[in-house]
């Protein structure tokens, strides 16, 4: 069976997913797509080649009987609308995060979703699919360190746009390692602060860089992850476990390594589309393999929700510079 899929969003992610879908990944092929910019949804099927049919709205995408399932890779605050849209018509769903840009659309999901009676929504929280993750979380999960105590991680980019502002670095950036860290530990958050260091001279007026974020767990385990989005070097990103009985540190990107001009080096990379290629390869495979079989997993409108409700602490504790207190509400059986 091929899995006949819509993408609503055509700009960089949108376009990479269905290159992916199109040239290396089975199962699926793009037959529709849809943007604010017509002109471009154009575009990019003229570049890719793809037998597919531009529509003028996201919703007409979704109602399309040719449509198996949805990839909704626009602009954020229309996310929540479009993956309603897919829940009411009773497709699959494919979602790049946010899952919504507040925690009560994420609730709207949720209850949609559980209405339905079957899990139709997947986030895109690639990280789960990366190699050097999978091998953390087995480490975690078989005991090999004991209980983990803390974590230390760092979320590096070398430089943001202008439209980059301080929230954005807890919403766009720091929203893969919220989720993450709850996948790692099977842990929830219990509290957070948010610390600025003394501010880089390379970002710009509108962002204060670097920012450090403290959590705290449920079960009591402490994290500190340094967001640092104008580091200048490179894309690079860091962490480590501490356990009762060992550390476990989160393997680096391979590359070539050079020994030149009385200097041992390896390249750093630059694009975060790079450092995490083979893990959208396998989050979308999984996407298809579970529309075909009509049983979605992976991350859930459940994770959603609860980064969702994380973020929103962090960006008040960006305010007060308090420790904030993180409620989260008990999980439905449904996402058991």
């Amino acid at each position: 069976m091929t899995v006949r899929i819509g993408v609503i969003g055509t700009g960089m992610i949108g376009e990479e997913h269905s290159r992916r879908i199109t040239q290396t990944l089975t199962g699926g092929a793009i037959v529709a797509v849809s943007d604010v910019n017509a002109e471009q949804a154009q575009a990019v099927v003229e570049r890719l080649g793809l037998d597919a049919r531009v529509y003028a709205s996201g919703q007409e995408l979704i109602a399309a009987d040719d449509v198996d399932a949805v990839l909704v890779t626009s602009w954020g605050p229309t996310h929540e609308e479009y993956v309603l849209a897919a829940i009411e018509a009773g497709k699959p769903v494919f979602c790049e995060k946010p899952l919504a840009t507040t925690a009560q659309g994420c609730r709207n999901i949720i209850d949609a979703e559980i209405e339905a009676g079957k899990r139709l929504v997947q986030v895109g929280f690639m990280r789960r699919y990366d190699s050097g993750y999978q091998l953390m979380k087995e480490a975690i999960g078989g005991g090999r360190l004991g209980e983990p105590l803390m974590i230390h991680a760092a979320h590096r980019n070398p430089e943001v746009p202008e439209r980059y502002v301080t929230p954005m670095a807890i919403h766009d950036t720091l929203i893969h390692e919220l989720d993450t860290f709850r996948w790692l530990l099977d842990d929830d958050y219990k509290s957070a602060q948010v610390l600025f260091p003394r501010k880089t001279r390379h970002a710009h007026s509108k962002v204060e860089d670097p920012q450090m974020v403290l959590l705290e767990t449920v079960k009591g385990v402490r994290i500190d992850v340094e967001i640092f989005v104008n580091c200048r070097y490179g894309y690079d990103i860091q962490c480590a476990v501490v356990g009762e009985e060992g550390i476990a540190h989160l393997p680096e990107p391979q590359a070539l390594q050079y020994r030149q001009a009385g200097k041992l080096a390896s390249e750093i990379l630059q694009d975060w589309k790079k450092r995490f290629n083979d893990a959208f390869d396998v989050e979308l495979q999984a996407f298809i393999d579970g529309a075909a079989a009509g049983q979605i997993g992976g991350p859930s409108s459940w994770d959603g929700y609860a980064a969702a409700i994380a973020g929103d602490v962090c960006v008040k504790a960006q305010e007060s510079g308090a420790i904030e207190a993180i409620e989260m509400p008990e999980r439905p059986a449904f996402y058991g």
